[in-house]
């Protein structure tokens, strides 16, 4: 279990204009700013859940999980994991974590990534058939027969991603940190690496905390969602209550082989989005059902009166707009 209680931490960054003489200046008196990134912060988050950890940037997040990995020391407040203070009993904690950074590499550049899986097998003092056993099952589970070969330096983005992953589970952590795990991914990529974080968690019930910008992401991952702004946590809550509380709209897709409704013709509460014609009188439109003022089925109703509809389908708002909503709602 992880238990994160009044957790604060500031930073004091040097500012200064640009030019030579004000360079000079600050030689001899440097100013500083005071930066609040972690204000009185408190969670529990219990075994083998997957938590999105969300918020835009400078919201706090990386500056939490170095707190939880045990890089950073906070001002103050305390944090439990597995019974252990991080920044306290580093030597122990680092064991049963593993930590990803998207911009960060633990693979040495200039050498096969094997040899590097092998300098952190002696790292972390991991028996030779654990590792082996470990190794075998990220190699099988993220296709890494061929990639482990080879230099980082020479992996594209996301075959170096997928390699820092199995990296950081070689020593079978209880508990896995995401900063950003699939920045610059592709569509493939993504999706194996989404793939393979949902294998981690059912078969060994890895407690996985993903901190990222990319919405499909903790759509895909995570049933909760922890949002921290400005330093402070702002929401807890299921993904499911937060589709409904904030992703109140449905898009509506139609095709039609007659003429569509005109915009005059729509009730409160639907609206045209975009069409677009098809060939052969098919004409494809986009609406954006309210429901909370027009129950779907007569927006339906609506939409199929005097005209013949080819298909239809229904779906709710994009998560990247729920969270936009949402983050208009706490202002950040």
């Amino acid at each position: 279990m992880i238990t994160v209680e009044h957790i604060s931490k500031s930073f004091r960054v040097a500012k200064r204009n640009a030019g030579f003489a004000e360079a000079v200046k600050a030689l001899f008196n440097r100013q500083y700013e005071t930066i609040r990134a972690l204000d009185d912060i408190s969670f529990t988050i219990e075994d083998g859940e997957m938590v999105g950890y969300i918020g835009p940037n400078g919201a706090g997040k990386s500056s939490t999980i170095k707190i939880l990995s045990g890089i950073l020391t906070p001002d103050s407040g305390t944090c439990v994991i597995g019974g252990r203070t991080p920044w306290k009993e580093r030597k122990e904690h680092v064991r049963d974590i593993g930590v990803v950074f998207g911009q960060r590499s633990q693979l040495w550049w200039d050498v096969p990534v094997i040899d590097s899986f092998e300098l952190l097998k002696d790292i972390y003092s991991v028996d030779e058939p654990v590792y082996r056993r470990n190794l075998d099952e990220m190699i099988t589970l993220l296709n890494l027969g061929e990639i482990v070969k080879t230099p980082a330096r020479q992996l594209s983005l996301g075959q170096r991603m997928r390699c820092e992953i199995a990296a950081s589970l070689l020593h079978g952590p209880r508990i896995l940190f995401l900063d950003e795990p699939t920045i610059g991914l592709d569509a493939v990529s993504k999706i194996a690496v989404r793939n393979f974080i949902l294998e981690i968690n059912r078969t060994h019930k890895t407690t996985v905390i993903l901190t990222t910008h990319d919405m499909q992401d903790i759509e895909a991952l995570a049933r909760r969602i922890l949002l921290i702004g400005k330093g402070k946590i702002l929401l807890d809550g299921g993904l499911s209550d937060l589709k409904k509380q904030f992703g109140g709209e449905k898009r509506i897709e139609v095709e039609y082989a007659g003429g569509v409704p005109g915009t005059d013709q729509l009730p409160g509460g639907l609206y045209l989005l975009s069409s677009q014609q098809l060939g052969g009188g098919i004409t494809r439109a986009l609406y954006e059902a309210a429901t909370d003022v027009l129950p779907i089925s007569d927006a339906i109703a609506s939409l199929s009166a005097g005209t013949e509809i080819r298909d239809i389908s229904i779906t709710g708002a994009p998560i990247d707009t729920v969270v936009a909503q949402l983050y208009a709602a706490y202002h950040i």
